[in-house]
């Protein structure tokens, strides 16, 4: 008896895919060290190599070729199991696993956990913070059940949801000479000193956008991971960036900081719930939906 896991089958499935043993770990949770014992170990059990590695460079073998599509046919097997079991219980009832981007989760988490706390007291809630391009491939492979990020997303298997409309301001010193008569153009000059999130964040992407024309220079010298770290870079006179609406309210109580709006007609961004296309947690990602658009807006500040 070969006695292959399923923890064996789904590293091989992330190794299969990523081709990087380092990005492989990464996308099934685990240490690079730990991913690789346990394909090895899957070799030893089928007695035949299964990836090869030459420096940098992994590459399927023939026998992983042929035996890609009968793993992933027994991981959705067994996915199939998990729903049939779940039928019948009370939809938003045990484990749900949720991702969400780092420009929303501080400003909507807040609202969002009691209110389901208060609907759904048996739900076992588990959150993840991460970028829009780790949650989509953390959804596709099932490690997460839904995420939370703003339009569009180019992901065929997702099925999304529009949650609500995020407005765009600009975040700048407090007597900057140059934002003295708001709203600010989209092609002002001022917005050469706009600093942006590091790669991988939406909201830098959106930032070059609404920019157009205008290269921010600033670009070249900060990146933060995080908008909190930006605002204090602002607040100290670096340069100025771009805030989402529902940040724009707590960073307004920060000293030497101002906000000020765009002209009209005023950038946004769409949030939105996105999962699986699939019947696994549908049910529940419909009502999980349901309850962040029957927020109070004006308490997210949108």
């Amino acid at each position: 008896m070969i006695g292959l896991t399923v923890r064996q089958m789904q590293y091989f499935e992330a190794l299969a895919q990523t081709l990087h043993f380092g990005r492989a770990a990464k996308l099934a949770g685990v240490s690079q060290p730990a991913l690789s014992a346990q394909i090895a170990e899957m070799e030893q059990r089928l007695n035949c190599r299964l990836f090869e590695r030459g420096g940098k460079t992994v590459r399927m073998t023939e026998e992983a070729q042929a035996l890609l599509p009968r793993i992933e046919r027994i991981l959705r097997d067994i996915s199939e199991v998990e729903t049939t079991a779940r039928r019948g219980r009370p939809a938003m009832e045990g484990r749900f696993r949720l991702g969400i981007i780092p420009t929303v989760a501080p400003y909507l988490l807040p609202h969002v956990l009691p209110e389901l706390k208060r609907h759904f007291p048996s739900l076992q809630l588990e959150l993840r913070e991460a970028v829009t391009a780790s949650l989509v491939e953390d959804t596709a492979t099932g490690r997460l059940d839904a995420f939370i990020a703003a339009l569009p997303l180019d992901q065929p298997g997702l099925v999304t949801e529009a949650l609500f409309a995020d407005r765009f301001f600009l975040a700048v010193p407090s007597g900057d000479p140059a934002f003295a008569s708001p709203p600010v153009p989209p092609e002002s000059p001022a917005l050469e000193r706009l600093m942006l999130l590091e790669e991988g964040h939406c909201l830098r992407d959106q930032a070059l956008a609404l920019c157009g024309s205008v290269r921010p220079v600033a670009m070249a010298s900060y990146g933060a991971t995080s908008l909190t770290t930006l605002l204090q870079m602002v607040a100290h006179g670096l340069g100025v960036t771009l805030i989402p609406e529902m940040a724009a309210r707590p960073a307004s109580a920060m000293p030497d900081l101002k906000i000020v709006p765009f002209q009209e007609p005023m950038p946004q961004r769409t949030i939105c719930l996105a999962w699986r296309r699939n019947k696994v947690r549908h049910d529940e990602c419909v009502e999980l939906a349901k309850i962040i658009r029957g927020l109070d807006q004006a308490v997210l500040g949108v």
